[in-house]
């Protein structure tokens, strides 16, 4: 298999499928261990050490040298390396990333919906439902969701994030707000305290509601066509040039036309030529549009990369429109 593309046994999920179109599909309240294998996380992170041919000024190779101060990380199925990285990094097993999950799940009313890995398995994750919902105007549904996500590259420390999901067009916004409470993130120099983070995403889920609030908010803000334009040019362009000097010009044309009715769920009373219309834009430029390499890297980004920082604005911009 080639690691760096992403492949169906590198994912899995209930329900309908999800936006990225990758995945094995299950039945719903299937096991923890089911779901390990499914989603092609039945595998350890294992760790050996770091050896390199050394060689003289002549370029002959004189014999094999160690680093006491690095290890080598690889998958204990295809003995594949991962990353080279500190003796002291922490890594975090695919089991414990579904692990995390088991008793939310059993006793907290929480229902697994997809998980899988990213670039060969140096990232890991997992999305549940939270059973919180809200709804806007026209029927205009919107979830909550708890994320994990690890990695063992550097490239990201464990994160628990709450995450919202528009169930009509399935794009995804961090639950993250004001002080940013919703988010728990674990350095990879510390070890993963599954229970420890539990208790503190505990405070997180008071976000939904401040969170709800703001996208009503937005959902009830019109505006104007200028006012969308200059949105999308703050967002996505150099508010300093012109809209025909933008060095983004193709893609904010696009996510205007997402946004003018081409997007999916943009007629609804709530979107239709609102503030919360327009973050849908954005969202589904980046989530399902944007170009990427494949449906692998396009996750990666929009959840943890640019992708995630782009909508992060989206939604900043638009919560500033409505003060």
């Amino acid at each position: 298999m080639a690691h760096e593309l992403a492949t169906a046994n590198d994912m899995a999920y209930t329900g309908e499928t999800p936006w990225h179109g990758l995945g094995n599909q299950l039945p719903k309240n299937q096991s923890i261990e089911v779901w390990q294998k499914a989603a092609g996380m039945d595998f350890e992170i294992k760790q050996a050490d770091v050896l390199f041919n050394a060689a003289n000024g002549d370029g002959n190779l004189l014999n094999l040298r160690g680093n006491p101060d690095s290890t080598v990380l690889y998958r204990s199925d295809t003995l594949d390396a991962l990353s080279v990285v500190s003796k002291r990094y922490k890594v975090v097993q695919p089991k414990d990333v579904l692990g995390f999950y088991r008793d939310l799940v059993s006793l907290g009313g929480f229902e697994l919906e997809t998980a899988g890995i990213l670039k060969g398995g140096k990232k890991l994750w997992a999305l549940a439902k939270t059973g919180q919902e809200a709804l806007l105007s026209g029927n205009d549904k919107v979830a909550a969701y708890l994320l994990l996500a690890t990695s063992c590259d550097g490239s990201l420390a464990t994160v628990a994030q709450f995450t919202s999901i528009r169930v009509v067009c399935n794009n995804t916004l961090q639950m993250a707000v004001g002080d940013n409470r919703g988010a728990v993130k674990v350095p990879h120099s510390t070890t993963f305290d599954a229970a420890a983070v539990k208790r503190e995403l505990g405070l997180g889920m008071s976000a939904w509601d401040t969170f709800m609030a703001n996208i009503q908010d937005m959902s009830n803000r019109s505006v104007n066509k200028f006012e969308a334009m200059s949105y999308l040019v703050n967002v996505l362009g150099d508010p300093a040039l012109p809209l025909n000097d933008q060095p983004n010009q193709k893609a904010i044309q696009q996510v205007y036309g997402l946004y003018s009715g081409e997007g999916r769920g943009s007629k609804l009373p709530s979107a239709a030529g609102t503030a919360w219309g327009l973050v849908n834009s954005v969202t589904e430029y980046i989530d399902q549009l944007r170009r990427a390499r494949n449906q692998d890297y396009r996750l990666d980004s929009a959840w943890f990369g640019q992708g995630a920082q782009i909508k992060q604005k989206a939604l900043d911009q638009a919560i500033a429109l409505t003060a």
